[in-house]
């Protein structure tokens, strides 16, 4: 009889937990030299950019690359050149999706670009702090956040302050190279196509 009743306990449980199953945020754990930086992406807000990121992801585009530009209390950036300064070529530019209700707080990871707001590619940083300057505001896009740390805030936060120098004519070059070794999917949530 009891075993009855935990069955059809658990059938509704089972039910409910498959159907959502396929139904979460992709999770990646970004492994570097110094330590690893486990990532949520936001699909839902950002679908195109979450896209890009997983394409390059599972393409081990970030293999070899390396934050290249840390500011204490401000952000660190990666994900585009090679620990000798060589940018990586990359696919084409996408679309600003800065304008999907998220701000760049401390711990989010946000699309990094020039001054053409549909000029993201490869490259991204990390809000070391809550930095809604970068928001969008009325007419003008912002930078495209699109998931957030869940696990390694710590390490993070050490890499924005790591001592600093100039390289191949880019400022804030740690001088210890943070070398990103590998970016891979912690779920099987296949990419989009």
């Amino acid at each position: 009889m009891l075993k009855k009743i935990i069955v059809s306990l658990l059938i509704p449980y089972l039910l409910m937990t498959s159907a959502f199953a396929d139904d979460h945020n992709p999770t990646v754990i970004m492994q570097t030299n110094m330590g690893n930086i486990t990532l949520e992406l936001f699909p839902e807000k950002a679908p195109e950019t979450v896209k890009n990121f997983l394409g390059y992801v599972d393409d081990g585009f970030y293999e070899g690359t390396i934050f290249h530009r840390v500011i204490a209390g401000f952000m660190i950036q990666g994900g585009g050149f090679t620990e000798d300064m060589k940018k990586k070529e990359t696919k084409g530019a996408i679309q600003n999706e800065s304008k999907n209700g998220l701000s760049n707080s401390q711990g989010t990871i946000s699309m990094a670009r020039t001054s053409h707001p549909h000029s993201a590619t490869a490259q991204f940083f990390i809000n070391t702090v809550n930095n809604r300057n970068l928001d969008p505001r009325g007419n003008q896009f912002g930078y495209a956040v699109f998931g957030k740390v869940t696990k390694g805030m710590e390490l993070v936060i050490r890499l924005g302050r790591s001592p600093k120098t100039s390289k191949a004519g880019h400022r804030d070059v740690p001088k210890q190279a943070i070398i990103i070794e590998k970016v891979v999917r912690l779920d099987n949530v296949p990419a989009a196509k």
